[in-house]
This record gives C-alpha cells, structure tokens and sequence, in this order.
C-alpha cells in the first residue's frame, strides 16, 4: 500500500483495508451482490474520512486496472451515489489538495470507465488549473500520450496545451477516433489541427521530419501516416466540423489534381465522356489555380499533342515563362479556326448514338425544363393524380471526392407522354426571395406519401439522401414514402435469375461502338440502371452525360435529354416488366409485389449506377461470409460495402485486450480455454504439428550445423489430439482438428541434416527461432509448429497472463484441461 500523508489523519474509524478484505469476499460470490452494496454503504458510514478511505483501497489493489466491471469500480460507483446523499463529507481547502494529488497518480493508469466517477468524486475541476496542466504534462513526457490525451480531455485543459505537440504522437500511433475527441468542443483548435495537418501534405514536406523526432514511439505505425491518409483525414475533419476546405490549400489542390488525372482517363482511356463535359469538368476543377493549370498542360502534352496543350494555355491565359519549350512555340503559330471536320465527326457521333442506345420515344417539345414555381403548377397538376405511375431521378454534379453531401440539382419527373425537368438550384433561389420556402417540399412530400400514384425509381434511397441533403424539410421523406417502386430491387433479382446478364454478356443488336465510330475507343461493360434498360428493353443507356456539371447554366442539349432518359426509360421498363415478368424470370404477380410496399431503405448502400470497386476485405468479407473488423477512416468505406452489422469499428484509442472485450461483448461471444491461441497469430491457420522436445532439439542442432542445406521431411497426419494448452508466445491447439506428426527419412548422421525441416506443402519449420535455453526447460514435453507459416511455439507464461486478463469472458464449465 502507498501510504500518504493524509491516511494518518484518521485517527478513528473503520481501517479502509479491513473494509476491503471483507468486500473482496462478497465479490467472489457474485450472488451477494445487494449485501455486498450494504456493506460497502455502512463501510463509508465508519470511515473516519471516506474519500481517503476510498483512495487507500484502490492503491492496495490492482483489480480496478483493468476494463469491465471491478470491485474497484462498484466501490467508487456506489461512493459517488453515497456522497450525494452524504454531502457533509466532501472536503476543501489543503485536505482536498492533498487528495487530489493523489487521486491524479491513480487516474494515469485506470480504465476510462473510473475516470468520471473519480474527477467527480474529488472535484479536480477546481484543482489548480497549472498543478493540472503540469500532471498531463509529466504524462506526456513520459511517453504517456493516450493518458495524457484522455486526461485533457475529460478536465477540459485542451485551449491551454499545443494542439500540435499533443496530437502528433497520437497520429503517429493510429489514435485518429482520440485526436478527433481531443479537438472535438473547440471550434479554434479545429482549424489549428487542420492548417498543421495541410501543411504536412505541402508537396515538399518530407514527413520523416515529424517521425524523427518520435524515435522508439510504441506502438508507431509508420504505414498509417503517410500523405494518402492525412489527405483522408483533412477531408473527414472538414466534412465533420464543417470548417471551410479553403483552410487547406495543399489537400485540396492534391485532390483537385487527382480528379483531373479521373477526368483525363475518362475521357481520353475509357472514352465515355463527351469533349463538352469533359471540357466543362476540367474548367471548373483548375479554375485560376496556376500550379493546377500547369499539371493540365503536362496532361494534354501526354495524352494530345502540342497544339492541344497550346489552345489550353491560351483559354487559361498562361504566362510563356509557365510553358514547355513546346508548347511556346506552337502557341505562337496558332491561328483560330473553325474545324469543319470535327463538326462532321460530331455528327457522324450523333448518328451512331440513335443506331446504339435507348432513345427518348417522346417529341423534345414534350420535355419542359421548369424553373419558376408558376412554372412548376402545371406538373404537379398532372402528377398529383391518383393512379398516376411517374418515373422519377435525379442529377446532381459530382463531388470527386470532395467535402460534403452532393446537393440535388435536377429533379426528373416523367409522366406517360411528357417529362417535366425541374431546376432545383433556381426554385430554391425563388423560394427564399419570394417566401415560399415550404412550398415545394409540401408538393414532393405529398408525391412520396400518395399510396394511390406509383413511384419508380432506380435506388431511391440515394436520391432521396440527396434530396434531403438538398432541402433539410424533406430530411423524413424516405419514412413516409408509400408506392414506391425501386427498380434495383427488380434488378438485383433479375441478375439471380439471370447467368448470362449478370456476367454483362447480352449482346446490343446493332453495332458496337467501335465499328461506328473509332473515336470512342473500347465499349465500357454496361452496369446499373444502363444494364437494366439494356436487358429489358434491349439497348443500353448512353451515360455519356452523367458525370456532367449539372449546376452550371444552362444546360447544353445533351444533359436534357440524358436526363429526361433516365426518367423515362423507368417507366417502359416497369410495363413491360408487369406485361411478362416470366419472361424475365420473375413471378407473375410482379405488380401487386412491388407496387404494395415501399422498397426504400434509409440504410441502403451505394446503387449500382453508382457504385465503387469493392476492397480486397470488402471481397473477403462477402465471399467467405466474414465481419470485417477495422478502426478510424476505413470504416466509413468498408461499411458501405457489406451487409448491416458485418463491419464493426473498435475504438484504436484502446489497449488490445479493451479492444477484444469490446468485439467479444458486441456480438456476444462466449470464449472458452479451448478458443484461446486455437490459431496461428502469424498467418490465422488452425493446425498444427506436434514435435517432441528430443526431435526439435535434433532439428535445430541440425539447422546449426548444416546451415546450407534443406531437408525435406513430410507430413502425415494422426490419430493422437493435441494439447489445448500448449504456447508461451501463442497458439493452443485446436482438438477439433486432427494434429500432424513428423514423418521424414533421414541419414544416421546429423550433420547431414537440413537447415530447416520442410513439410510436404512446402512450409519451412521455423526452428531457428528458438532460444537456446528453451529446450533445456524440463517442463517443456513438445512444440507446436504452425503448418502454414512454420511458426514454432511451446507452453509457457503467456498462456496464463491471458488466461488471466480474459478471466472475465471466459466460460470455463464444460472445459476440458488436456
């Protein structure tokens, strides 16, 4: 026991430590748990001074260390609960100092669910804020960043400290969730955080910098800090604390420029842009930026020409100094001119769509472009009618990336013979100017919750996301929506239903894009709602338009018509759907199941039409039926990707074993002593071969003394069960699986063994790992090598100090001790 000054000051009353051997009886027998909170009740009441009492229990202890649900913690829980009801016993003056000097040595090593309950129970929100500072200081430089953090940030001292000096350490170490906390009350700390982490991500910062001054930092994960995830991180504060992006020059130039790399391979790689979106895209993502506007002319000089690079350079008004020797001069001898031969290529383009793609069937005097609410009166005339079947989509300009939800600017509403194309951007400045806010959203909420008109869509739920994300009084529309009809639904089971779409190998029945015009390179494989149309109606969509800039005014031609396409084909696809559904493999009551309730789901992932490449864990995780488990920014991604509870975020501000009592309490999982090392910390492999002492003492004397060669041995596998208790550094063998023994023909003599022992698959037996000393241990019968990696462990400590720190969780009736 620590003995303090202020212990000796009680003359009378109960001994603190008494009291605690008599409640560590009761807490053994778990069902005395009421009498153990009235011993502890009248244990305060005898105490001469409880809250010293309490800080001598807690010193001769050591249970309350670690996470979950202690004796250490029920005592302080039940003492704060006691001291409201007892408030004659808190103290003040120098008494008080002197506890809460010492109650600040305990906080620096106790869980963080006894740090609240001990801040309160001894005020150290009025302590001396420099004493305090001064601790969490003594914290930090002995290399006790995560405490020091923790501390801060529950005695509110973070506007005093440097947000630099306290955060970098925790980066360092992967504690993205704990800097985010650190930062999270303090608007000012906010952009101080992001103006260091921008100017780590300037192209000539060399980050070895920062991690040299962290030598020999534990638990360091230089793979995690590098410019790709601090770029990720900026972008995740921003969007988080809603602090302007212009904070952060460097980040968002870098991704910037990565969209300017997306757009270059899109249009000039893949080829399914158009010159004019594309041109538009490239404009608005350099703007002015002259270190962006060089990059471009690099790009055109890589994938055009000279003369390309030339008219750019002169559209962006580039100075001669800024250009490629090259590049100067051809912008010298350039001469504007109209290209009669791109115009006809243009056209002869125009041509070949019609002959490739799904056509609107309706006149373009049908589609009506709406951007005053008078205006938009005569559309929900005819949509609002009962009955009604309406296909309905959305534009909005595509992020790359960038900070922020996207906002809706296009609004499709098709109807039997006409589309009406609302302007949401416009009717939004309307609403605002001429106080009818509330106007709209009524006519679209009332859209959506009308039972009696049919909705069709193609993965509503991102839309409406984004509709919500556009004007904050539709936020509830996908709740209240009745009669929807979203087409992905459909589609996902036509792909069960259908081997050869599914693989993207139904045929157009014209000519492929590359025979009609060579300017269009390689036909993408179809996907989404293109796919969907392609199936039913037997062309796919020409998606050429659908990474437009749909804010910019007007729009050209081409965005509305694409966009009255993508309205409309939903409707032909729904009747011909409900005409002969088994044609397409679905049942024959389509109507009644797709038109009787809502398909929308709040928590829907990404549509197809939009969907992203899946990560090799998102893969696994789907393929094998796997949770993914993961930490900071990945889990914003992998989420998306796999099925609602399959991907589960452990708090990396934690110790490991905290971490694993956090996963194992989640999804509700009983270890036993038998689960504990069943598998190879290496490689994740579940068997084992079993060596005996005498044979592994021949193969590492073997391996020393031939260190040139490499005998082979092979593996054959036997009846015998292996230990369950086996490993000092890790695994206990599973007994489910059957155990392996060493079968080899060697020569009589030693010193014509291998190196290592290689098994029949080819795994070399990593003998040469071992310690020396080890197999003089006489308590050591057998190893256990790992037949995947080759890894070797044996029984020792380790098994035990984990057996003890999961003691817990664990289910020890029905175990059996091999």
């Amino acid at each position: 026991m620590n003995q303090d000054s202020d212990s000796s000051d009680q003359p009378t009353g109960q001994d603190p430590l008494l009291l605690l051997k008599t409640l560590q009886l009761l807490w053994t027998k778990k069902e005395m748990k009421k009498q153990l909170k009235e011993e502890i009740r009248r244990g305060f009441a005898g105490l001469e001074d409880p809250l010293a009492g309490l800080l001598d229990m807690l010193e001769s202890s050591s249970d309350w260390k670690g996470k979950g649900h202690s004796l250490g913690y029920y005592i302080t829980t039940e003492l704060q609960l006691w001291i409201k009801e007892h408030p004659a016993v808190q103290q003040s003056g120098i008494k008080l100092k002197k506890l809460q000097a010492r109650v600040l040595r305990i906080l620096a090593q106790c869980p963080a669910n006894l740090l609240d309950p001990l801040i309160s129970i001894y005020q150290l929100h009025t302590a001396d804020r420099n004493y305090l500072l001064g601790h969490v200081s003594h914290l930090y430089h002995k290399g006790d960043y995560k405490e020091a953090a923790i501390l801060s940030i529950k005695l509110k001292l973070q506007p005093d400290q440097d947000v630099e000096k306290m955060c970098t350490p925790l980066l360092l170490q992967d504690k993205t969730n704990l800097v985010e906390d650190y930062v999270g009350e303090y608007p000012e700390l906010q952009s101080k955080l992001l103006q260091i982490l921008d100017t780590w991500c300037e192209p000539g910062f060399n980050i070895r910098d920062i991690t040299r001054q962290y030598q020999g930092l534990s638990r360091y994960k230089p793979d995690k800090f590098n410019r790709k995830m601090l770029s990720k991180l900026v972008f995740r504060l921003l969007d988080r604390f809603n602090v302007d992006p212009a904070l952060c020059p460097n980040v968002i130039n870098q991704r910037h420029l990565r969209t300017l790399n997306y757009l270059f391979y899109k249009r000039f790689v893949e080829k399914t842009m158009t010159q004019e979106n594309w041109t538009d895209h490239v404009q608005s993502t350099v703007g002015e930026n002259r270190w962006l506007q060089g990059h471009l002319i690099q790009l055109l000089i890589s994938y055009c020409d000279l003369k390309t690079a030339a008219r750019w350079a002169q559209r962006c008004n580039l100075p001669k100094e800024m250009l490629p020797y090259g590049v100067a001069d051809e912008l010298q001898k350039l001469q504007i001119q109209e290209r009669v031969e791109e115009a006809t290529k243009a056209d002869n383009y125009e041509e070949s769509k019609k002959k490739d793609y799904y056509q609107l069937p309706i006149p373009r005097a049908n589609i009506h472009f709406l951007q005053t609410w008078e205006e938009t009166l005569q559309c929900w005339e005819k949509v609002l009618r009962p009955g009604q079947v309406v296909g309905i989509d959305m534009e909005w300009r595509p992020s790359f990336g960038m900070v922020g939800k996207p906002r809706v600017s296009l609004l499709q509403i098709a109807l039997n013979d006409e589309v009406f194309l609302l302007d949401l951007p416009r009717l939004l400045e309307h609403a605002e100017t001429e106080g009818g806010k509330e106007k709209l959203p009524h006519f679209i909420q009332m859209l959506y919750s009308d039972a009696a008109i049919t909705k069709l869509g193609y993965g509503m739920s991102g839309d409406l996301s984004s509709l919500a994300a556009t004007w904050p009084a539709l936020k509830d529309t996908d709740k209240q929506a009745q009669g929807v009809v979203d087409l992905l639904t459909v589609d996902k089971q036509l792909q069960k239903s259908s081997i050869d779409w599914k693989k993207g190998s139904r045929k157009v029945d014209v000519l492929s894009l590359e025979q009609s015009n060579e300017d269009r390179g390689f036909r993408q494989p179809e996907k989404g709602l293109s796919l969907l149309v392609q199936h039913v109606l037997g062309k796919p969509l020409d998606k050429t338009e659908q990474l437009s800039n749909w804010e910019k005014r007007p729009l050209r031609e081409e965005q509305i018509l694409y966009a009255a396409s993508d309205a409309y084909c939903l409707l032909e696809i729904y009747e011909k759907l409900c005409k002969d559904p088994a044609s397409f493999g679905l049942s024959s009551d389509l109507t009644a199941s797709l038109v009787g309730k809502s398909s929308i789901k709040p928590t829907a992932k990404k549509q197809l039409n939009k969907q992203e490449v899946l990560s090799p864990s998102g893969q696994i995780a789907r393929q094998e039926g796997r949770v993914i488990l993961t930490s900071g920014l990945p889990y914003q991604t992998l989420q998306s990707q796999v099925a609602e509870g399959r991907c589960f975020s452990v708090n990396c501000s934690e110790k490991a074993k905290e971490q694993a009592l956090q996963v194992l309490k989640h999804f509700n999982v009983q270890v036993s002593l038998a689960d504990i090392f069943s598998r190879c910390q290496v490689c994740n492999c579940d068997k084992y071969l079993k060596v005996s002492r005498e044979r592994m003492r021949q193969l590492v004397e073997g391996s020393r003394q031939a260190p040139g060669h490499s005998g082979a041995g092979c593996l054959v596998r036997s009846k015998e069960k292996p230990s369950q208790s086996c490993d000092a550094a890790m695994p206990a063998c599973n007994a489910a699986q059957p155990s392996y023994t060493l079968h080899s023909e060697w020569p009589e003599g030693l010193d014509q063994c291998g190196a290592s022992m290689v098994l029949a698959g080819g795994t070399v037996l990593q003998v040469a790992a071992i310690p020396p000393g080890v197999l003089d241990k006489p308590e050591l019968t057998d190893f256990y090598c790992c037949t995947r990696c080759g890894k070797v462990f044996w029984e020792g400590s380790h098994f035990g100090r984990v057996v003890s720190q999961f003691q817990d969780v664990l289910v020890t009736a029905g175990d059996e001790h091999l």
